[in-house]
């Protein structure tokens, strides 16, 4: 069995124009596509009885990210972002150019900043944070290469 590229990761959303204005505009993704899953089929695949989902298909370079809402039976959870050390998967990780435009953008859009978290990366000088969307999920900003301290 060949083991091809990521497909996509997929991120539950409270609300779906929120999120995707968080996504595009603070993020930098575009949206390619939208879909409404529903039916057996969907209902089987996801583990959900009746699914009524609305998905917004992201793209960033080669990165594709699903923002799913699920009109029914609706989210769970808080929106607090999960511990690091709970189980699956703990967060989504970008390099920025410009990691202070990108704090600002992350404010702007609705999303928090765990300003906590803000670190020098000691062997190549760049600079990280962790931000949340606006429904919790962990997202690390790491300064790119380009803009490391000499």
């Amino acid at each position: 069995m060949g083991l091809g590229r990521l497909s996509h990761v997929g991120i539950c959303v409270s609300d779906l124009e929120r999120a995707l204005a968080f996504w595009r505009d603070a993020l930098g993704f575009r949206e390619s596509k939208r879909l409404d899953v529903y039916g057996d089929g969907a209902e089987t695949l996801m583990g959900i009885p009746d699914l009524d989902l609305r998905v917004a298909v992201l793209e960033r370079e080669e990165l594709h990210v699903q923002l799913l809402h699920y009109a029914s039976p609706g989210h769970r959870g808080t929106g607090e972002p999960r511990p690091m050390n709970a189980l699956g998967i703990t967060h989504l990780s970008l390099e920025v150019d410009d990691l202070e435009a990108a704090i600002s953008a992350v404010t702007a859009a609705g999303g928090r900043v765990l300003r906590s978290t803000r670190l020098r990366i000691e062997d190549t000088g760049r600079a990280a944070i962790f931000v949340t969307d606006p429904d919790g999920a962990r997202i690390e900003l790491v300064e790119g290469e380009s803009a490391a301290a000499p």
